[in-house]
C-alpha cells in the first residue's frame, strides 16, 4: 500500500505545478528504501536514498533561487513540510558549497584526520584517472 503524505496545512498557490515532480521523487524514494541490499556494503545501501533526498532539495532550491518559478510562500511551505532540507539549502547559498552533495561531507568529525570528505577535493588535485567515491553518500566529487 502506498504511503500517503498528510500535509500539516493547506498548500499555497502553485503547489499543483510542483506536486507531480515531488510525487515522482517520493515514489523513487520508496523504491530505494525497499530495494534489496544483498551484496552491498552497509553504507552503499543508503546511497540511493541520499541521492533522491538531494534531488528533491535541489529541485525546490532551483525553482525558488535560480529560476524564480515559485513564490516565497510555496518555498517556505516546502521547507516547513520537510519536502526540502533547509540546512543543505543554506549551505548551497554560500560560496564554495554550491554543489555540496550532503552535510556529512563537510563535517570534520566523521573523518580520520579531522578534514573534509574526499569528494570535496577538486578533481585537478587528485591523481589522474583515479575514481573517488565518498563513503557517506557515494558522491564522486562535489567541490567547486
Amino acid at each position: 500500500m502506498p504511503k500517503i503524505r498528510k500535509l500539516k496545512q493547506d498548500p499555497p498557490e502553485g503547489w499543483e505545478l510542483i506536486e507531480p515532480t515531488l510525487d515522482e521523487l517520493e515514489r523513487k524514494m520508496r523504491e530505494a528504501e525497499t530495494d534489496s541490499h544483498e551484496g552491498k556494503r552497509r553504507v552503499e545501501a543508503l546511497w540511493p536514498i541520499f541521492k533522491i533526498h538531494h534531488q528533491k532539495s535541489r529541485y525546490i532550491f532551483d525553482l525558488y533561487h535560480k529560476r524564480k518559478a515559485i513564490s516565497k510562500n510555496l518555498y517556505d511551505f516546502c521547507i516547513a513540510e520537510g519536502l526540502a532540507d533547509k540546512n543543505i539549502i543554506a549551505k548551497w547559498k554560500k560560496q564554495g558549497y554550491e554543489n555540496l552533495c550532503c552535510l556529512r561531507c563537510i563535517q570534520t568529525r566523521d573523518t580520520n584526520y579531522g578534514t573534509n570528505c574526499i569528494c570535496r577535493v577538486p578533481k585537478n588535485k587528485l591523481e589522474a584517472g583515479k575514481i573517488v567515491e565518498c563513503i557517506h553518500c557515494g558522491c564522486r566529487g562535489c567541490s567547486g
